[in-house]
């Protein structure tokens, strides 16, 4: 009989598989980085506990293109400044990706708030432009020109916050405990560019990151860099405090509740 490819694989296979992935080569992407201060209360409205705001009300926009053989992405995130107990670092409202691949570890392993989208970076010679958009609007947009080249910096240490949650089945709560995700990831730049312009922030219902709006610009880059990452729980935390939050996963907190139409299956 032909192999069933839906059955069970072999530990060898499993083990094979798990092995290609840790030998894979420094994957280089190329985007735009904004960042800039907001309004510190908005910040705070944003942060689950045990989360909380840094002394810096920061967003940090991130637009970027990866030449995956054959598999060519665009990934890009829009996050605040956050920091859980010593710990500083990002927690990110929204990921759009360009393909579902990128969604599903994402979201299944390491709880990150990834949607499909639209996710765009262009260089026309000095002339540089980046959005992120979703169900046809650009709720993110940078754009300007590159106005000078920036010193390499050194390898750096960057954690984000995630939480790992699963909806409850039976239409209320969790069916377990969440967990806060300590994702730490050490990145390389190998380019980097300043760049003179602006960020705009569109009106959206989906992604309403407008209510975080650009009080003063830090800075733009243009720029290509590798990451690797490596996740760990922190803790469980409280189902009754991260529950009000969790409609920031969704585009309709309704939507977790759907299933297939009846007779379907």
């Amino acid at each position: 009989m032909a192999r069933v490819r839906y059955g069970a694989r072999t530990e060898a296979e499993s083990a094979a598989a798990r092995a290609a992935a840790a030998k894979l080569p420094d994957i280089w992407s190329t985007g735009v980085v904004a960042l800039w201060e907001t309004d510190p209360d908005a910040v705070a409205a944003v942060l689950p506990p045990p989360l909380k705001p840094t002394g810096r009300p920061l967003v940090r926009v991130t637009v970027s293109k990866v030449d995956l053989p054959g598999y060519p992405l665009g990934a890009g995130s829009v996050s605040v400044a956050a920091a859980h107990g010593a710990t500083e670092g990002w927690y990110p409202l929204v990921m759009p990706m360009t393909h579902e691949r990128a969604l599903i570890g994402g979201r299944e392993v390491f709880g990150e708030p990834k949607k499909l989208g639209e996710v765009v970076v262009e260089r026309d010679g000095l002339v540089v432009g980046a959005r992120l958009a979703r169900h046809g609007i650009a709720f993110v947009e940078v754009r300007g020109a590159v106005s000078s080249p920036l010193p390499l910096p050194e390898p750096v240490e960057r954690t984000d916050f995630y939480f790992k949650f699963l909806p409850g089945v039976e239409g209320a709560g969790f069916d377990a405990d969440p967990v806060l995700v300590h994702c730490v990831r050490h990145e390389k730049v190998r380019r980097l560019e300043q760049v003179t312009g602006d960020v705009v922030l569109r009106e959206s219902m989906y992604d309403p990151v407008a209510d975080l709006p650009v009080r003063r610009l830090v800075g733009i880059t243009f720029g290509e860099k590798t990451s690797d990452q490596r996740g760990r729980v922190a803790e469980r935390v409280s189902a009754e405090a991260l529950l009000p939050y969790v409609h920031q996963r969704y585009d309709d907190p309704a939507q977790i509740l759907d299933g297939p139409p009846e007779g379907s299956v």
